[in-house]
């Protein structure tokens, strides 16, 4: 499931969220709230669309209360990596796990020294 820094950004926030309550409703105005105090101002329809398009992804669910849409996240963070962690060893490493690790080693050996 690729994602874009957008879309992160309002995965984050709604994992930040959920952390303090796992049951808490979660609605566009806070994402957007919650944003806003971490220096990334987007608009209201903007945070709404892109919200939409995680749930049509499936990254999101959309729940009805009263008259009001929430939102809770489909994986949790953890799930989110082990996943785009798939998504690279097969799109560049042929599912081969040992030969990724090499490559992230050789790429980044000034973080291994």
């Amino acid at each position: 499931m690729a994602c874009g820094k957008l879309e992160i950004d309002i995965l984050n926030t709604i994992w930040t969220l959920t952390a303090e309550c796992e049951e808490r409703d979660i609605s566009i105005q806070d994402v957007v709230d919650n944003l806003a105090e971490n220096g990334v101002e987007r608009a209201y329809t903007t945070i709404k669309t892109v919200m939409d398009r995680l749930t049509l992804k499936s990254i999101l669910v959309r729940y009805k209360v009263g008259k009001k849409f929430f939102y809770r996240a489909a994986l949790n963070k953890r799930e989110m990596a082990v996943d785009a962690l798939n998504t690279v060893a097969e799109q560049f490493f042929d599912k081969d796990y040992v030969k990724m690790m090499k490559f992230i080693e050789e790429e980044h050996s000034e973080l291994f020294v």
